[in-house]
């Protein structure tokens, strides 16, 4: 499965001839370098690993150096293994470019989504809230009754509950590249993709 490191830029939108709007998101895929090659005798699976965005190296703890150095490459912010990849690409620093993509391909894009912190049922659920009559001033936001009266006797495991929202790996497929920048290193995407801006994602071509 043909990949790539990118950092989400935002969203804009593109007309087409008819003048239809299309909702598309930025990302700035690349250019990325293969750090290590992982094989099924050696590691038990088959994967490469790729670098995103360069690194001072004295912003490299001593672990980190020895892995790059044992690939004769320059430390890297970001790693991400892709598995299954092409023979073709499987070198170590073997620079990795959006020249993977071709306009109207399948992909899906991985990314951690924006953190909202600590919600509420009704932010965080779409809860309806209380009634706002009857001595429920105090209560219009509140999650209500969790128990389960005399048996069990306790809160059930998955009750929707006040919490930490947003802030997790998701995964959005059913996108599209609808067009390629090369110059400057840029996919739009048609929809919307996880995370906020200037977050890393990383986007999967989905072989048809």
């Amino acid at each position: 499965m043909l990949g790539i490191i990118g950092k989400k830029i935002g969203m804009s939108q593109i007309f087409r001839e008819s003048g239809e709007a299309i909702p598309v998101s930025i990302v700035e895929a690349g250019p990325c370098q293969v750090v290590q090659v992982k094989t099924s005798k050696k590691d038990g699976y088959s994967a490469i690993q790729m670098g995103f965005i360069e690194k001072p190296e004295r912003l490299t703890n001593k672990p980190e150096m020895g892995h790059f150095r044992s690939a004769k490459v320059k430390p890297y912010k970001y790693l991400e293994e892709f598995r299954e990849f092409k023979a073709d690409y499987c070198k170590i620093g073997e620079k990795i470019t959006i020249d993977l993509f071709k306009e109207g391909d399948s992909i899906k894009v991985t990314g951690i989504s924006i953190g909202k912190g600590f919600q509420g049922v009704v932010k965080r659920y779409n809860f309806r809230g209380g009634p706002k009559t009857h001595g429920q001033s105090d209560r219009l936001r509140a999650g209500g009754s969790i128990g389960a009266s005399a048996y069990p006797s306790r809160v059930i495991k998955g009750v929707k509950m006040p919490g930490r929202m947003g802030g997790k790996r998701i995964t959005t497929r059913g996108l599209r590249v609808i067009k390629i920048d090369n110059k400057n290193n840029l996919l739009y995407i048609t929809g919307a993709i996880p995370g906020p801006r200037n977050g890393i994602v990383t986007i999967r071509r989905l072989e048809s």
